[in-house]
């Protein structure tokens, strides 16, 4: 065989395997079983901030389709971003018919060991457990309710634009809040590179946060990234400009798809 086609023959393959992995976190997920409460009132403003440290869910591009985590679901921060679709069933509360509402990890449920996990503790590990923003709690149940039991599995992000970076720190340390990530929705690691740097590693801080300590100041920065739950890693080349400053927000044009 030609080596140049046996070469192109290779990449291809290599591709459909990257975009078999990427759907196999998906596609045909198994329903499970949990239950959901929510939090706030309707204009979703307790939602704002959380655990991930999104900020403004608004200006984040989350609004208020959120939902926080328990424990065995927050991961430590590291389910901060992924999506899931959740309905209501089993109950007499629920809105059967409307369709399942799909929302992304923002926060975290803290438990509550005073009480019993059935009974107020409704996010004590080991259990699986939904704190709803209340608009997205609406477009399923009746809110009257207080908790439901619910069916949920993760689907990929559906994101527009890139990856969105809130920088934090000072000249020796650079805090880095990842948002609007599409795919998975979730980051298992991080690399900072600048203009006069080789590949920085970031430490997980928390939540959606990323950490190096090292002094980038005055120099375009570049990011790498790789996913939580699909392996996948993306360059976002020169994404924050040598002028950088903290407190600023900016954004690439990568993404995962």
């Amino acid at each position: 065989m030609d080596q140049n086609l046996y070469r192109s023959l290779l990449v291809i393959l290599l591709a459909m395997a990257m975009i078999g992995a990427s759907t196999a976190a998906y596609a045909g997920t198994v329903w499970r079983r949990a239950s959901a409460t929510f939090y706030g009132d309707d204009t979703a403003s307790a939602t704002m901030g959380g655990a991930c440290g999104y900020g403004n869910l608004w200006n984040s591009g989350y609004g208020a389709a959120t939902t926080a985590l328990s424990t065995t679901l927050f991961n430590d921060g590291y389910a901060c971003g992924q999506c899931f679709q959740i309905r209501c069933v089993s109950s007499p509360n629920c809105y059967y018919g409307s369709p399942a509402t799909v929302v992304t990890a923002t926060n975290i449920c803290p438990p509550d060991y005073a009480k019993d996990s059935n009974n107020g503790g409704w996010c004590n590990p080991p259990r699986v457990h939904f704190d709803l923003a209340k608009p997205a709690f609406t477009k399923i149940a009746n809110w009257k309710a207080g908790i439901i039991p619910v069916s949920y599995r993760r689907v990929a992000c559906r994101r527009t634009g890139g990856i969105r970076f809130k920088f934090e720190g000072n000249g020796y340390w650079l805090l880095v809040y990842v948002m609007n990530v599409g795919g998975a929705g979730d980051i298992k690691s991080m690399a900072v590179k600048g203009s006069r740097t080789n590949w920085i590693n970031m430490s997980h801080n928390w939540g959606a946060s990323y950490q190096a300590f090292s002094s980038l100041y005055g120099q375009a920065l570049s990011f790498r990234f790789t996913s939580y739950t699909t392996r996948q890693t993306i360059y976002a080349w020169n994404a924050a400009p040598a002028s950088w400053s903290s407190g600023k927000t900016y954004q690439s044009k990568a993404n995962f798809s």
